[in-house]
C-alpha cells in the first residue's frame, strides 16, 4: 500500500505535508533529503499520488482513477525525470523531461508533478536550468527533488525550495515493521535494526537478504 500511514517514522515531514495538502498551500518546489534507501522516493510516491487523488483527501484513497495509475507508474501527471549517464543529470535532461515539458498544461489532474531522484547529480548547467523554471513556474507544477545531500544545491535553488530532511527512525519502530512484515523473529530484527541505524531501507533490505541471515546463522 502507499498511503502516509504507510511510512515509517518521519512525523514531521508527513505532517507537514499533509498540513499543506489540507490548507491547499503547496509549494511549487520541495527537495526531500536523506540518506540511500531512507524512504525519500516513497515518501515523495505518497506525497504525488495524494496530491493527485481525485477524492481530494489527505491520503490518497488508492480506489480512484488516478490513484490506480499511480501505483502502477502510470499516472500521466505524474513524471519521473530520468538520466542516462550514471554519475550526471545534465542539462539536457534537465531541459527535455521537465522544462520543456511543464508548459504543457496537465492531461488530467489538477497538477503536473517532477520527481527527481538523485537530484544532487545535477550539474552546474543542470541546475541553472531547473532554477529558470523553479523561478516561475506554472501554477500547477510541483517539483520534488530526491537527494542524499541538499548541500550540493545552488543558494538560489535551496532559498526556492521547502527543504524536508529526514531524520532516524526510532530503532523499536523499525523492529516492529520488520517483524509484522518480514515474519522474522526478534533477534534478527534486532540485529537488522542495529546495522540500519535508523534507516528503514537498509533494514529491510538485510531482513529480506539471505546472504546476511546466513551470515548471522
Amino acid at each position: 500500500m502507499a498511503t502516509f500511514h504507510d511510512i515509517i517514522g518521519q512525523e514531521q515531514i508527513k505532517e507537514h505535508l499533509q498540513n499543506a495538502i489540507s490548507a491547499k498551500k503547496i509549494s511549487h518546489a520541495y527537495i526531500i533529503n536523506g540518506e540511500k534507501s531512507s524512504g525519500k522516493e516513497f515518501i515523495a510516491r505518497v506525497f504525488a499520488m495524494t496530491l493527485q487523488c481525485e477524492k481530494g483527501g489527505t491520503e490518497p484513497c488508492q480506489e480512484c482513477h488516478s490513484c490506480k495509475q499511480a501505483l502502477s507508474d502510470n499516472q500521466p501527471d505524474i513524471i519521473y525525470v530520468s538520466h542516462e549517464k550514471p554519475n550526471t543529470i545534465s542539462v539536457d535532461d534537465i531541459r527535455t523531461q521537465l522544462n520543456n515539458d511543464i508548459v504543457i498544461k496537465p492531461y488530467s489532474s489538477k497538477h503536473k508533478i517532477y520527481i527527481v531522484d538523485e537530484a544532487e547529480k545535477m550539474n552546474q548547467q543542470a541546475q541553472n536550468a531547473l532554477l529558470k523554471t523553479i523561478e516561475e513556474p506554472p501554477a500547477y507544477a510541483v517539483i520534488l527533488l530526491l537527494t542524499t545531500n541538499a548541500e550540493s544545491f545552488l543558494p538560489t535553488i535551496l532559498s526556492r525550495c521547502v527543504t524536508l530532511n529526514l531524520k532516524a527512525v526510532p530503532d523499536e519502530k523499525i523492529k516492529k515493521f520488520l517483524m509484522a512484515h518480514y515474519q522474522i523473529p526478534d533477534y534478527q530484527a534486532d540485529v537488522c535494526v542495529a546495522f540500519a541505524q535508523g534507516n528503514v531501507g537498509k533494514a529491510i533490505q538485510l531482513a529480506a537478504s539471505d546472504d546476511f541471515n546466513e551470515l548471522k546463522a
